[in-house]
């Protein structure tokens, strides 16, 4: 009997976990389909499913009007290059946070946290302006400052939960035997919240990839990453669904393999510590 009843309730999870995985991807799988319609069969009412007539025009489209690679790189350096400079910052400060922590800790966490639910909008022109002083509108560097500061207190947060999981005397014994500050860091910490450091970089890189306000608002040519690129599918002539469709699934496909091939890791690193 309790037998049965454990297989009943593994069947229904497993049932809900499909569900809401089907859930969650359909508006994927929708913009997939749409891309390889006409724009006439994509305005339909009621809309079409697998019967229609496929065509990847809107590709060759797509590709003939704008350049897709140079949108593509500029996303992957503005991404990698706030990636890297965010750990930069972060990591020395997670590292004080967690093993030298100060009677406002805590508070400075969940001041850096309360950043995040500030929109983007409300300091758009001072940032707008100050770009245009220091001369970097359309600049990857202008770009990578910008997001880096976006998602800087997301990556001190996921790796101060890292590293408040290793244990204290593990980076006592090293000082013990003359490690200094630098190779504290490098040579014992580092090593240890690989998995955790490897899930924030993804995630960071995510986010980077798919950040549109800042991209949009502050590129026109030069810098501009492929969240502008699919912004240019819409204009005062019309919304061409099945273009903009396509452009679209040429921006993510790249993020949507990243994900897919490092999803083990994603996981490891986003259950690291979680059971000691």
């Amino acid at each position: 009997m309790a037998r049965a009843v454990t297989t009943r309730r593994k069947t229904l999870t497993t049932l809900a976990a499909w569900g809401i995985a089907l859930l969650i991807f359909f508006p994927i799988l929708w913009m997939i389909l749409t891309s390889f319609k006409t724009e006439q069969d994509a305005v339909l009412s009621p809309p079409v499913w697998f019967w229609f007539d496929w065509t990847t025009e809107n590709y060759v489209t797509v590709m003939d009007r704008a350049n897709y690679f140079r949108f593509f790189m500029n996303s992957v350096i503005i991404a990698i290059g706030s990636t890297a400079l965010g750990l930069l910052i972060a990591i020395p400060a997670a590292w004080s946070m967690a093993f030298v922590p100060g009677a406002k800790t805590k508070d400075l966490l969940m001041w850096m946290l309360s950043t995040k639910m500030m929109p983007g909008v409300a300091v758009l022109v001072p940032i707008y302006l100050i770009f245009i002083k220091l001369k970097l509108l359309d600049t990857h560097f202008g770009l990578i400052i910008v997001i880096m500061l976006i998602n800087l207190p997301i990556i001190i947060w996921m790796l101060y939960t890292y590293f408040k999981e290793i244990p204290g005397e593990i980076l006592e014994a090293a000082r013990m035997d003359g490690a200094t500050l630098r190779s504290e860091i490098l040579y014992v910490l580092l090593p240890m919240a690989i998995p955790g450091i490897a899930s924030t970089v993804l995630l960071n890189i995510i986010l980077a990839w798919n950040e549109a306000f800042w991209t949009i608002t502050l590129t026109t040519v030069d810098a501009a990453p492929l969240t502008k690129f699919i912004s240019s599918f819409s204009s005062p002539q019309g919304l061409f669904y099945a273009k903009l469709s396509a452009a679209s699934t040429m921006a993510i496909a790249p993020i949507l393999i990243m994900g897919w091939f490092s999803q083990k890791q994603l996981v490891r690193g986003l259950t690291f510590g979680a059971v000691k």
